[in-house]
């Protein structure tokens, strides 16, 4: 088993870790920024943490990306305020903290002026354990324990209601970590009323009642038992300082609550990108040939490589792409994928198949540009030291996973990272990997075609187009948190700021599904427009990079245009804020005819004007999802885009 505890898949940090985190004081610059990035990517104790977090929130101050969470708790939580900011930026965030007095849970939550509902946070973390619920211990009352189990989670609810009405911040609820003892003995947990039982089923109904929601959950007590419980609970450290997780777990617990934000911001990598000697399989296929590499059942080294490759469909099967890179020939490398009965992975998983004499990075660039995605959405998985340390130093922004010496580790070192960390599990996720290979399909006919106009045709595309939705809601707030190059203004909204505009007067939404005869590539636009006058302005305007240069930029501003004459809009106001990653639709306003209005250094403002605008002629039949839904008659109590960073 691999020891949790201190984050084994992290590199050691240098020997200077201290001197470069104080340099970081009076530095301002974007190196500083990447410095910041790097030192948060080590494996920090909690002095290394807390020496790193004290510098982290004033370099925060000037990022447009900046998440404020809010943390509520019964137990001592200012040692835990420097962790969650460095292991934020480890997952892609900088993260600005707002904490309250000791265990002030309650009056925080409800109070409207409370520091907490004033700081207008995205998230709030109720970093909750079994203290601080109203939990009364009935051993063998039945009715009486399911009364303690409703009323401990509509004490929830309370808090959560409290929390939204006033600030609209999206609740990081956590389940409760078990106590590791109880009078029962091994009868603790089926004696109806006992306090094991009370967390048992109040964790199994906080799950339940959690599925769908615009809320997340961390799931504490997964992570409790998994590092042990009498190691998570260290009841010196309640009685000394009411400190609810041993200190040894901070930086663990600190990881969790990091990736999970990272997720929920769309932080969360994409692609799996695997080594092939000693990777898949033991030993090197070019000298043992396809009879001698280690693989298979009947030996602990062949069924350590069979584990890393079952962990590798599940994570294809729930939408995370797989590529291969390996210092191969690509002929013999491929034919261990055709021929070993042994293998459980074949071509058919695989995204990008990268094998050839080039270094990694070099490959690892050209997987990312093959699947028109980020090098920072890669994770390498390699069991070669040198070649892990090239690759994080030349694409920092790739994660690349310090692996143990017995393969039978490598899967269980890589799930526990947490890269692929899920907030939610989408139908369009099944469908990724499969959509990312008809996409390579569609490439192999456009190679072959001489007539852009006639291949388009041969498409035969269909737009489905329709607001925002209760299904959809998920799926378009994963867009809008992790869509980066063709994305205008690059705002982050939470599911519950999502829903905000859904059911706001003032707001017309566009979830636009693309589908052609290669099959349906699933939600590929996504556009805000707010209200202002007799004007829309084009808050968020985004699209998949999987479906450019298919006419579908200016099928989409048909469909805008004519819902906008139907209410007498007069006008579209579009707006583009540069940032490093969205250059590539700098031009997109212009080339469809908006003039300019204003621009000021990173921000240009471009008009239309709806009267005057003629459609334009596009090989995409537009067909309606549903009729438009009825809107309240009144706004949320909070306008969503009022918080969203540009």
């Amino acid at each position: 088993m691999v020891p949790l505890a201190n984050l084994p898949w992290l590199v050691a940090p240098p020997a200077d870790f201290r001197q470069q985190a104080r340099e970081l004081r009076s530095a301002a610059s974007a190196c500083s920024r990447e410095l910041a990035r790097r030192l948060a990517g080590y494996r920090l104790d909690n002095n290394q943490l807390h020496s790193l977090g004290k510098v982290l929130p004033q370099m925060a101050a000037g990022e447009p990306d900046r998440v404020r969470l809010g943390v509520l708790a019964n137990g001592t939580v200012d040692h835990l305020l420097p962790a969650l900011t460095v292991s934020a930026l480890r997952h892609g965030l900088w993260l600005d903290c707002v904490s309250t007095a000791f265990d002030q849970v309650a009056p925080e939550a409800l109070n409207p002026q409370s520091t907490i509902n004033r700081a207008q946070c995205h998230f709030v973390l109720l970093c909750l354990d079994y203290r601080a619920l109203p939990l009364h211990v009935t051993p063998g009352d039945a009715q009486g324990a399911r009364q303690t189990v409703e009323t401990a989670l509509q004490y929830l609810e309370t808090l959560k209601q409290g929390i939204k009405s006033a600030s609209g911040a999206t609740i990081v609820f956590q389940t409760i970590p078990q106590i590791p003892d109880g009078s029962f003995g091994s009868l603790e947990r089926s004696v109806p009323g006992t306090l094991q039982w009370l967390i048992e089923h109040i964790n199994t109904e906080l799950r339940a009642r959690l599925d769908g929601s615009s809320d997340l959950l961390l799931d504490t007590a997964a992570l409790a038992e998994r590092v042990g419980l009498s190691n998570w609970h260290d009841l010196v450290q309640w009685a000394i300082g009411k400190f609810s997780i041993a200190h040894a777990l901070v930086p663990l617990y600190a990881d969790w609550v990091g990736r999970l934000l990272g997720a929920a911001r769309g932080k969360a990598r994409k692609c799996l990108v695997l080594d092939l000697d000693n990777t898949l399989w033991g030993g090197v296929i070019g000298d043992a040939g396809l009879g001698g590499i280690v693989l298979g059942n009947g030996s602990p080294a062949g069924e350590a490589f069979l584990s890393i490759q079952q962990a590798a469909l599940a994570l294809r099967n729930r939408g995370i792409l797989l590529a291969v890179s390996s210092k191969n020939d690509d002929a013999v490398a491929r034919e261990v994928f055709r021929s070993h009965p042994e293998m459980l992975l074949r071509e058919q998983h695989l995204a990008v198949f990268q094998a050839n004499w080039q270094d990694k990075a070099s490959n690892l660039k050209a997987i990312a540009s093959t699947l028109n995605i980020g090098l920072d959405s890669l994770v390498l998985l390699d069991d070669n030291a040198a070649e892990r340390a090239q690759v994080r130093d030349a694409l920092p922004m790739v994660a690349v996973p310090e692996l143990p010496d017995d393969p039978a580790l490598f899967a269980e070192t890589l799930l526990a990272a947490g890269y692929f960390e899920a907030t939610r599990f989408t139908a369009e996720d099944q469908q990724r990997a499969g959509q990312y290979q008809a996409n390579a399909a569609r490439a192999k006919l456009l190679e072959s075609s001489t007539d852009l106009s006639a291949y388009l045709r041969s498409l035969s595309m269909q737009a489905v187009c329709g607001p925002f939705d209760r299904i959809g809601r998920s799926r378009i707030t994963q867009l809008i948190n992790k869509t980066n190059q063709f994305n205008l203004t690059t705002r982050r909204y939470t599911e519950t700021e999502v829903e905000a505009f859904e059911r706001s007067p003032d707001a017309f939404t566009l979830q636009m599904r693309l589908i052609d005869r290669f099959g349906d590539n699933g939600v590929i636009a996504i556009v805000i427009c707010v209200k202002e006058g007799t004007e829309w302005v084009i808050d968020t305007w985004l699209m998949s990079c999987r479906v450019l240069n298919r006419g579908v930029e200016q099928a989409t501003l048909n469909y805008i245009v004519s819902h906008a004459k139907l209410v007498g809009i007069r006008a579209l106001i579009g707006r583009y804020s540069r940032t490093e990653r969205n250059g590539m639709v700098a031009e997109h306003y212009p080339r469809l005819g908006f003039s300019p209005v204003a621009a000021t250094g990173a921000q240009s403002e471009w008009r239309l004007e709806v009267a005057t605008y003629v459609p334009a002629a596009v090989p995409i039949e537009i067909v309606e999802s549903a009729s438009e839904q009825e809107r309240p008659a009144e706004a949320p109590v909070y306008l969503a885009h009022a918080r969203g960073g540009a």
